[in-house]
């Protein structure tokens, strides 16, 4: 099915305005890559100096060139920009990259020049990239608009490709994204498209995406992102990503502690800088890596191998300490090295010398090699059913032999029943890459990155995406009348919560002495009572609780002091009063809260609470709402998870409460988001199974 950006990366004619004769300097640096990857549509060269450009007619304006463009570079001075694409525009060109820097990233007058450009492209309907961008790569369609020396062409070098698979890359810089391609052309990933998005002015990460995601030639896709803009588009992507299977890997950038901000709440508190794209990343499946050399191994990985049906890894080796090695790497990724049965290993034995090893990891010797046992073991582990992929941990530095023949690996790596991952020890000759390129095999040469691969395969096969969210769980109300204050006490955040459909426990707030014996009558013994301010919202801090209260006596004494701590610890706080509630049974203490993250919106989190949620920060956020199947992946994925499961012979927990109230939650963070900054419950106690919850405690952060 057609896309809208198919004449974007595959344009039949391409005019470069401010092209140049001079190769040292950008404009003829790109026209040069063009021509090199031989570039199979019309080329216009746009410049007034030039009648003609390397035997190719130099047009003065693109007015002149009288034939459909489908695309128009531009190399020309900042300024001068907004004046080019108004002639394009007039012109029918349908895309354009604009490579000339001194927009946005400037600011002052710069950003208004950019601001032209998107209001420019809006009105007129011609796709723009860039500003301040490094073009982009078709491979297949030998399109290499970029002035970028990793498209180089090296006249009789033939190109390394071990992959039929391939991987789009999409990057916020130009130099990294173009980095990523020559890591990986390196290996003999084969590539479908890089493209570089630059200061987006009008094209996006998001639709870039988008385009990958729909392309046929595309198999996987590795984002390099700084920010998301085209926020919408964005998840739109992801969505599709994650329904049709295509993987994403994605490394983000700008997580460092710049973001942090100060917050009412320990929900917006332990966000981070960068928790909701990692909760939006986690929603759609997205492999994550924050290393260049790591992300085009997991690439690697993906492009030559099928998805594992389980953990389990066979390790085979020339060397055993490599072995050894190689088995201590994965068992740190979380992954098996299950010792197989007599029976393989009796076949096994009967490949190796006396003093190989087959118990896995399995050491063939070099002797093992020389008597083809090396590529008789990888035959029987890939039929097994006992592992469910194959660590192979080997020396292929060598420029003359091989330790495999094609015809006998090459029908083992196409048959795909598999992942078999082969890393070198030592580093791997260029005659070994091609050798055993031609088998469709990728030679890795970091054994962490090799690690950590096969984990992410783990986890991308058993990745789901969740289903949406249930609206039946919190049936909508008109909460109007409990969105009026300015700061919320847990008193006022309990009574939007409870006119909101949460099942909270029967409190009373206390004004007045005298209004105590009527509260301790309708609550019961044992009590909890609580000083209630919008202006003291970690009550805690200045003594404002008391628990298992069993007397009127205590708690009259108990009013008093708490009216008295607030006083002398919050002397300028608007007190309300006193809540009186009951005492609540043991359970599991959990945090629940939402945030309003500027880029994604609302949010989701959960985690184990009570006074010590930010000392230990085991958190899970997802972008809100959640359905309880996906708030109970949420709990499944904390540190702490076992303590909900019946750790030590206590009581499972009722999970099924729980992820309920998180689901209620992340729908009333959704249909508030315009009202409401944050909501935190916590700590919420979970009993055991069939027991239900209880929010002990609440508050409610409005918008500012």
């Amino acid at each position: 099915m057609p896309h809208p950006l198919d004449s974007f990366f595959a344009p039949k004619s391409i005019a470069l305005i401010g092209a140049s004769r001079d190769y040292e300097k950008i404009p003829g640096r790109l026209l040069a890559m063009l021509r090199k990857n031989d570039y199979p549509g019309q080329l216009h060269p746009i410049n007034p100096n030039y009648g003609d450009i390397d035997g190719l007619k130099c047009y003065k304006s693109i007015a002149e060139v009288g034939a459909p463009i489908d695309l128009a570079i531009i190399l020309i001075p900042a300024r001068a920009v907004l004046g080019a694409l108004e002639q394009c525009a007039a012109a029918g060109v349908k895309n354009a990259v604009i490579i000339s820097s001194g927009f946005a990233e400037e600011g002052g007058d710069s950003a208004a020049m950019q601001d032209a450009i998107v209001a420019l492209a809006k009105k007129s309907g011609m796709r723009i990239s860039g500003p301040n961008a490094e073009g982009f790569y078709s491979q297949a369609q030998r399109v290499a608009a970029t002035f970028s020396p990793t498209v180089d062409v090296k006249p009789g070098v033939a190109p390394l490709v071990a992959t039929t698979r391939r991987v789009g890359i999409v990057a916020q810089s130009g130099g990294i994204g173009f980095a990523i391609y020559h890591r990986a052309k390196a290996l003999g990933v084969a590539l479908s498209y890089v493209v570089s998005a630059g200061n987006e002015s009008d094209l996006g990460a998001g639709e870039f995406l988008d385009y990958m995601v729909q392309d046929s030639s595309t198999d996987v896709i590795l984002l390099f992102i700084e920010g998301i803009r085209d926020v919408d588009k964005f998840l739109g992507a992801a969505k599709r990503a994650a329904e049709t299977g295509k993987p994403v890997i994605v490394t983000k950038v700008g997580r460092s502690g710049a973001g942090e901000r100060a917050a009412a709440s320990h929900t917006a508190s332990m966000a981070g800088w960068s928790a909701a794209y990692d909760a939006v990343f986690a929603k759609y499946g997205f492999i994550v890596s924050n290393d260049l050399d790591e992300a085009v191994t997991i690439a690697a990985v993906l492009t030559t191998s099928p998805l594992p049906k389980g953990d389990r890894v066979g390790v085979l080796t020339v060397s055993g300490g490599a072995g050894i090695w190689g088995a201590d790497t994965v068992s740190m990724q979380g992954l098996q090295v299950p010792e197989l049965s007599q029976g393989i290993q009796a076949e096994i034995k009967k490949l190796l010398p006396s003093y190989g090893a087959a118990r896995n990891p399995i050491d063939v010797t070099a002797q093992g090699v020389n008597t083809g046992g090396l590529q008789k073991s990888i035959d029987l582990l890939d039929e097994s059913s006992e592992v469910d992929a194959i660590l192979v941990v080997l020396s292929l530095s060598s420029e003359t032999r091989m330790p495999f023949k094609e015809a006998e690996l090459k029908p083992v790596i196409a048959a795909q029943r598999k992942p078999v991952v082969f890393y070198s020890y030592t580093l791997p000759s260029d005659f070994a890459r091609h050798e055993l390129a031609a088998s469709g095999v990728v030679v890795l040469s970091g054994l962490t990155h090799a690690g950590v691969a096969m984990r992410r395969l783990v986890e991308r096969a058993n990745f789901r995406l969740a289903p949406p969210a249930d609206g039946a769980a919190l049936p909508a109300r008109d909460l109007s009348a409990h969105l009026k204050p300015e700061a919320y006490s847990e008193s006022d955040s309990k009574a939007l919560l409870r006119e909101a459909g949460i099942v909270l426990p029967d409190e009373v707030l206390v004004t007045a002495r005298d209004g105590l014996d009527a509260a301790i009558a309708q609550v019961g013994f044992p009590l909890v009572m609580k000083i209630q301010s919008p202006d003291i919202p970690h009550k805690s801090e200045v003594g404002g609780v008391r628990v298992n209260l069993t007397t009127k006596g205590e708690a009259f004494t108990a009013y008093r002091d708490l009216l008295e701590n607030a006083q002398r610890h919050r002397p300028n706080a608007a007190i309300q009063g006193v809540l009186v509630g009951p005492m609540a049974k043991k359970g599991v203490e959990i945090i629940i809260g939402t945030l309003q993250d500027a880029t994604f919106g609302p949010m989701v989190m959960v985690g184990f609470g009570g006074i010590t949620t930010e000392l230990f920060r085991d958190v899970i956020y997802r972008p809100a709402p959640v359905s309880a199947s996906e708030a109970a992946a949420m709990l499944d994925e904390l540190k702490a998870a076992p303590l909900l499961k019946g750790f030590r012979g206590a009581a499972k927990a009722d999970i099924a409460a729980l992820s309920h109230l998180i689901a209620q939650v992340s729908l009333l963070a959704e249909r508030l988001r315009g009202d409401i900054a944050e909501i935190e419950l916590n700590p919420v106690l979970v009993h055991a199974e069939g027991q239900g919850v209880t929010v002990v405690d609440a508050l409610v952060v409005a918008k500012k």
